[in-house]
């Protein structure tokens, strides 16, 4: 599959962490698109015995809880700490990972009830999964807005959150790759009515 493969849109959301990616992914999501979720994949590996046995030999039992259940807090910690032992992470799941959102785009795609298809992927130009998408929309919220997010919902402090962001492509490279531009920083209403009019715009240039 490739960008000129199809007609139906494949939309994939880029953005900061905390930029509310997953936010502007639900509101697609009710405009009829359906979302395929690269964090929701990741998890579903994280429990097959084939991925736990790479696991286990490049990082031992210290990653398994008590009921030998990937403990993705001390996993985040360890790839997260080092570049190395992210890219090994990922080269694990890498394969499993691509097929799995390229088998679901492709069902997706021959459902004539979706109006769409839509990637969420934090690591989306990383892994190169954009090969999959004809359009790209960057989600933009200023930092000390994205701060406050990540400090709520997954109580992360600053430095964590600029960690992370070191491991992903910057934030101004990732917009120039899009086509259009949330801005996520007001209200709900006014992110809704962004998305509606992008979706518009998506769909009426499809031919």
């Amino acid at each position: 599959m490739n960008k000129q493969s199809h007609n139906k849109p494949v939309i994939g959301i880029l953005g900061g962490i905390g930029s509310g990616k997953s936010t502007v992914a639900a509101e697609l999501a009710e405009l009829g698109c359906l979302i395929v979720n690269a964090d929701v994949i990741g998890h579903e590996l994280l429990g097959e015995p084939e991925i736990q046995a790479q696991l286990r030999a490049r990082w031992g039992d210290r990653i398994f809880s008590k009921g030998q259940v990937i403990d993705r807090a001390v996993l985040s910690g360890i790839v997260f700490s080092a570049p190395d032992e992210l890219e090994a992470l990922n080269a694990i799941l890498a394969p499993g990972m691509d097929r799995r959102i390229g088998d679901q785009i492709r069902g997706a795609l021959a459902d004539e009830s979706i109006a769409a298809v839509v990637l969420d992927a934090a690591i989306l130009l990383e892994a190169r999964w954009d090969k999959y998408c004809n359009s790209l929309i960057f989600v933009s919220a200023p930092e000390s807005l994205r701060q406050e997010r990540t400090q709520t919902q997954r109580n992360w402090d600053s430095e964590q959150l600029r960690t992370r962001e070191k491991s992903q492509i910057s934030l101004d490279k990732k917009a120039e790759k899009c086509d259009y531009m949330v801005d996520n920083s007001s209200t709900a209403t006014y992110l809704s009515e962004q998305v509606r009019q992008i979706f518009f715009r998506i769909t009426h240039s499809e031919g």
